[in-house]
This record gives C-alpha cells, sequence and structure tokens, in this order.
C-alpha cells in the first residue's frame, strides 16, 4: 500500500511568530537609518518644523555641503587607515595561523595562546602604554599611531578565525604538493590562500568595520585637524555646525555609506567565513 506523506505547511504558527518578531527587528533597526537619510536633504526649518515626515523641499546640497567642509579630508584619511590595517591584518593574520599548523605538538599550541593573550588586553588598559610608546618613537599625531595599534588588537581574533579555517583544509592536499618538491612558502601561497576566500572576507570585513569606526585612539593619539578619521572628525564637524543639521545628517550618511556598501557586497561569503570558521579546528 501506498503511504500518503504529508506535506509539511509552509507557514505554521511558529513561523508566523518569527516573522514577526524579525519584522519588528527590521523596524527598530531600518527606521533609524531611513530618518537620518530624509532628514540630510532637510534644511534647519524642515527637520524642527516636522522631525518624522518627509522633506517638503529636497536639499541634495547638504552633501556637497558636507563634503567642501571637512568631510572629503576626514574620508580619505579613514580610508588610508582602513586599507592600509585590512592589508596588515590580513597578511600576517594568514601567514601567523600557516605557520601555528605547521608546528605540531606543543609547540604550536604554547605560540598560538600566545597569539591569544591578546583578547585579554582591554584597549582601554593600554591607552597610556601606547601614548608613550608612540611617543618615544616619534610616530604620535601620525597615521601610523592608528595602523599600528589597530593591526595589534585586530590580530588576535584573527588568527584565531583563520587557524580554525586551515587547520580544516585537507592535508593531503600539502603533501601532494610536498612531494612536488613545493616550499612552504609556496604551498601557503599557491594552496592555503585561494582556498581561504570566505575566512579572509570575514577578516576584512570585522577589520574594516573597526577600522573605520574606531574612536578612543584616533581621538588620543592625533591631535592635527588634517590626519582625523571619521569619527572624530564628525564630532567636529557637528560642533562647528550646530545649526546645519542637515549637513551633519548628510556628513553622517556619508561616513556609513562605505562600510554598508562592503558589507552588501561582501555578505555572502562574510557568512560562509563566519560558518567555517566556527565550526573547524
Amino acid at each position: 500500500m501506498k503511504t500518503k506523506v504529508k506535506k509539511r505547511r509552509k507557514f505554521g504558527l511558529g513561523e508566523v511568530v518569527w516573522l514577526i518578531i524579525l519584522l519588528i527587528l527590521a523596524a527598530l533597526i531600518l527606521y533609524p537609518l531611513f530618518w537620518i537619510i530624509m532628514s540630510s536633504f532637510k534644511d534647519y526649518k524642515g527637520i524642527y518644523g516636522d522631525v518624522w515626515g518627509l522633506p517638503e523641499i529636497w536639499h541634495p546640497e547638504n552633501y556637497l555641503t558636507a563634503w567642501n567642509k571637512g568631510i572629503s579630508q576626514y574620508f580619505l584619511n579613514s580610508t588610508i587607515v582602513t586599507l592600509a590595517t585590512i592589508v596588515g591584518v590580513s597578511l600576517v593574520s594568514t601567514f601567523a595561523a600557516f605557520g601555528v599548523c605547521q608546528m605540531s605538538g606543543r609547540l604550536g599550541n604554547i605560540i598560538f595562546l600566545l597569539c591569544m593573550c591578546g583578547l585579554l588586553l582591554a584597549p582601554q588598559v593600554c591607552v597610556l602604554p601606547l601614548f608613550m610608546l608612540l611617543t618615544k618613537i616619534k610616530i604620535r599625531n601620525t597615521l601610523w599611531a592608528m595602523i599600528l595599534p589597530y593591526i595589534a588588537f585586530r590580530l588576535p581574533v584573527s588568527i584565531m578565525m583563520v587557524r580554525a579555517f586551515f587547520v580544516g583544509i585537507s592535508k593531503e592536499l600539502e603533501e601532494a604538493a610536498i612531494i612536488d618538491g613545493a616550499t612552504l612558502l609556496q604551498i601557503y601561497r599557491h594552496i592555503y590562500l585561494p582556498l581561504s576566500k570566505p575566512i579572509l572576507a570575514t577578516v576584512v570585513v570585522m577589520t574594516a568595520y573597526y577600522g573605520w569606526n574606531e574612536f578612543m585612539f584616533a581621538t588620543i593619539f592625533v591631535d592635527s585637524s588634517a590626519i582625523r578619521t571619521i569619527p572624530v572628525g564628525l564630532m567636529v564637524f557637528r560642533d562647528g555646525l550646530m545649526t546645519e543639521w542637515g549637513v551633519v545628517m548628510a556628513g553622517m550618511v556619508i561616513a556609513c555609506l562605505p562600510i554598508t556598501v562592503l558589507f552588501l557586497f561582501m555578505q555572502k561569503s562574510f557568512v560562509r567565513g563566519m560558518a567555517a570558521g566556527s565550526v573547524k579546528g
């Protein structure tokens, strides 16, 4: 006799409840962004006259004003700092993770644990020693005063994630390459790096988010207005334009745009990398 297979309902009570919860969360997240974007097209009277409404008169010139009044320089500085941090973290974390994976026994575990000790250090605790060190080596009040600490504080978690991914790579590939006469550097370049694109995408997104939005080090280690980054620059920008809130909102939209575009562009690889790095190793 043929047994009837009951088809599962596409939407049960549980699915409906979760859908409602997700819609509420989406509204809580998206509406403030929508409000900021709409406010960036208003003038002073438009913002205070109708806070929650759409602009009666659109002012796209707010973006040009924000760009010309300092956002362009802050944007450039943040771009340089973030790109340099991404390159440094990606190179050092993959190379360090590969080296740890090549060490068998206790030595590899000990070195890996030493790398992970950086996770125990809070940035606030290191502010004074770092300030003195950067002053001593005469790079305080330069872009390097932000780039080097950013790399240092992103390395532990990046090494942990990349190592977890590298451990899951088949050893047969490495053994076959060694039989063919490949060196460790060639194995690193031609096997591990090409296979690690998902986890590298995750490292890039997380590092970019940190480098673009970091505030404390950028405030303490840099005094010159010419090399301020977006977070510190927006604070000064807001104080200098107390009555031009439309221009301030336009500056905030410009500041948020690069990381939003980066995440949307790399979201698939980011999710795959997070999943792979969490279950392997």
